[in-house]
């Protein structure tokens, strides 16, 4: 079967390869950037990415592309709708146009187009009402309802997810595990005196990546179409808790010192991933423990120090 992954040489799409690779599929990444197997393109221009869709005429997309990082919506909110919305248009434009609307399409979202939760955060399903609190949560609402439309209005086989936080191998900096991590490599190798957290109070969902592109594949073969299904552990680990695994592990002892600047209070102290949905439409249950997502990111980092690009 042929499979087309966007936004394939990112952290995600590189292991979404893998799983759909390993599980049968023939694969065709489709990026910004030149890499094996991967086809160049922009998902801004329409006329090139119908040229690509009729080229390929794939079975399966998953749509991974996109601006997924919430501070940078907020400077560049124009920008981010582009990324998220108009670029998923005109990969479904392409599709409709090229007459595979039964091509089965897996458009990725996330966790935080549920916005502040308050108390609801402590399990949130897909009937949980969503107030998306940042430019970056409404571009995936939006790309949401888009799917949405395109499956009822055309008949297209689209399936959405909101999907919760992962990490392992791979993930850049820019997020909490990742951010502890690497702090932890550099100070084991001598270039950092200690370790900057934030707030450490705030409970949050963490799947690995590995878990979650098997839960994307078991979406594009067994989910319902028009549906959007939550994708995360559905248990919870506090900021503070991870740090000290992570301090665990380390090589020698971590000070960690409090950083006014990167204290940002939440107002939902707690989201949990209800996946019931997702379990009882295609069997997928999480299996990799968080043990194994801190080790990878870890040892990840380690290498890196290693290598001397550890920044």
């Amino acid at each position: 079967m042929k499979a087309l992954i966007t936004g394939s040489e990112g952290f995600v799409g590189r292991y979404m390869r893998r799983e759909l690779e390993d599980t049968g599929y023939e694969v065709t990444g489709l990026d910004r950037v030149d890499a094996q197997n991967t086809i160049r393109a922009d998902l801004l221009n329409g006329e090139s990415i119908r040229e690509v869709i009729a080229g390929i005429q794939p079975e399966v997309i998953i749509h991974l592309a996109g601006q997924a990082d919430v501070g940078k919506s907020w400077k560049a909110p124009r920008t981010t709708m582009e990324l998220n919305v108009t670029a998923a248009i005109n990969l479904m434009e392409a599709l409709r146009e090229s007459g595979l609307t039964g091509t089965r399409m897996v458009m990725v979202g996330s966790s935080d187009q549920y916005g502040h939760l308050g108390a609801a955060g402590v399990r949130v399903s897909e009937e949980t009402e969503m107030k998306p609190g940042s430019p970056y949560a409404v571009s995936k609402r939006a790309q949401e309802e888009m799917g949405r439309l395109y499956a009822k209005a055309y008949g297209m086989n689209i399936c959405m997810t909101r999907s919760f936080n992962h990490g392992g191998a791979g993930q850049r900096t820019g997020f909490m595990i990742p951010d502890f991590a690497s702090g932890i490599a550099r100070i084991e190798a001598g270039k950092a005196r200690d370790l900057p957290v934030g707030n450490l109070t705030a409970r949050r969902d963490f799947t690995h990546v590995k878990d979650i592109v098997r839960a994307y594949r078991l979406i594009a073969e067994k989910g319902r179409t028009g549906e959007a299904y939550n994708v995360g552990s559905g248990t919870t680990w506090s900021a503070q808790e991870i740090l000290d695994r992570l301090c665990r592990m380390a090589k020698c002892p971590i000070p960690v010192r409090q950083d006014p600047s990167r204290m940002r209070p939440s107002d939902t102290p707690v989201i949990c991933c209800d996946h019931s949905k997702l379990t009882g439409d295609t069997g997928w249950e999480p299996k990799i423990p968080l043990e194994t997502i801190l080790t990878d990111t870890l040892e990840y980092y380690r290498k890196l120090e290693a290598a001397g690009n550890g920044g």
